[in-house]
């Protein structure tokens, strides 16, 4: 069948493709005996590539919509409550969809792989209009997937070189890292540690190799380490640069938890802030703010940033053609945290 028609998927277009009968294909798809093992599988990887949905969807298949977007997150959930990026994006999101009446389907995922099931679920059940897709690897399978299922609109969140293709919305996360290089060597800072995120991730890819040709450009000694975002792997990357034979004098974070939790690492060492360490965050939340020494940070408005993709996404559901959006460019907003390097 062809995946460009809207005509339901029903039991008889299976049991032709798998050559079976209907009773068979009824058995298999509702988990009852009466057929083999190898039967089984092979109708349920028919009904699968023919996008069978259970007569559940029936409703949207007549083109009714749900007022729904998705958006799934392989993300540890007790991580989120602390990570303050997520929380103005999504309440960015909302702030966009509560003014259509829409509502947002939120799942959060162990991995990567079960990202990309709970779309292909979503798709066949039809539960979701649209989706927005964050955290974007290299080479990843969500956009594979999604690219070549038009049945499925989608705002990627990023740089136009993860999706191209696609409509996306980014920040120019490169020309920010640069900013931060040299703002540190203007102060006289040789060597610079960069804690970075996941280093699967595209966003952190394109941040490490500005910051490293920046370094290279500033005839600086650059450091970087990955972590996982959670303030328990800033604080061990911290210590791990801070007590290394050369020690960098800067710091550059990939966002605002690890650098605050690194306030308390350069404490316990007897590391000043930031007479012998200066410390750059990202995203300049409220905890950048208040702080003690407020941190220097590069600052963007996060919310919106969710505001912004969510009408995008409205826009891609409209039937509008791809576009590659540029949210913004995140601004170093200096404060105490960053000084002159130590002689």
């Amino acid at each position: 069948m062809s995946s460009g028609t809207d005509r339901r998927v029903t039991i008889a277009d299976i049991a032709a493709r798998a050559g079976v009968s209907i009773g068979a294909v009824s058995f298999a798809l509702n988990g009852r005996k009466g057929v083999s093992a190898d039967t089984r599988a092979r109708i349920l990887a028919v009904a699968d590539e023919l996008g069978w949905a259970p007569a559940s969807a029936a409703r949207s298949l007549a083109g009714a919509k749900t007022a729904t977007f998705g958006l799934v997150l392989a993300r540890d959930p007790r991580n989120l409550g602390v990570e303050s990026f997520y929380m103005q994006f999504l309440a960015g999101i909302e702030s966009e969809l509560s003014l259509r009446n829409h509502g947002l389907l939120l799942q959060v995922v162990p991995d990567i792989q079960s990202e990309l099931e709970t779309l292909r679920g979503w798709h066949k059940a039809r539960r979701v209009d649209g989706v927005i897709v964050t955290d974007v690897r290299v080479d990843d399978p969500r956009i594979a997937y999604l690219a070549k299922t038009p049945g499925l609109p989608a705002v990627v969140v990023g740089d136009p070189s993860v999706a191209e293709g696609m409509t996306t919305v980014g920040t120019d996360d490169a020309t920010a890292a640069r900013a931060a290089v040299r703002h540190l060597v203007d102060l006289g800072h040789r060597r610079i540690a960069r804690v970075a995120g996941l280093a699967e991730l595209a966003h952190t890819r394109l941040r490490d190799d500005a910051f490293l040709d920046e370094m290279r450009l500033q005839d600086a000694e650059p450091t970087v380490v990955h972590t996982d975002f959670t303030p328990a792997e800033g604080v061990e990357a911290t210590g791990a640069v801070l007590t290394a034979a050369e020690p960098p004098t800067a710091i550059v974070y990939d966002n605002d938890i690890m650098a605050v939790a690194a306030l308390g690492v350069a404490a316990q060492l007897g590391i000043r802030v930031p007479d012998d360490l200066s410390i750059v965050a990202w995203d300049d939340s409220v905890l950048c703010q208040h702080s003690y020494p407020r941190l220097t940070s590069l600052s963007h408005d996060v919310v919106n940033f969710g505001a912004h993709v969510a009408r995008r996404l409205f826009d891609v559901v409209g039937g509008a053609p791809p576009e590659a959006d540029l949210d913004s460019t995140p601004v170093l907003q200096p404060r105490e945290s960053t000084g002159p390097a130590p002689r």
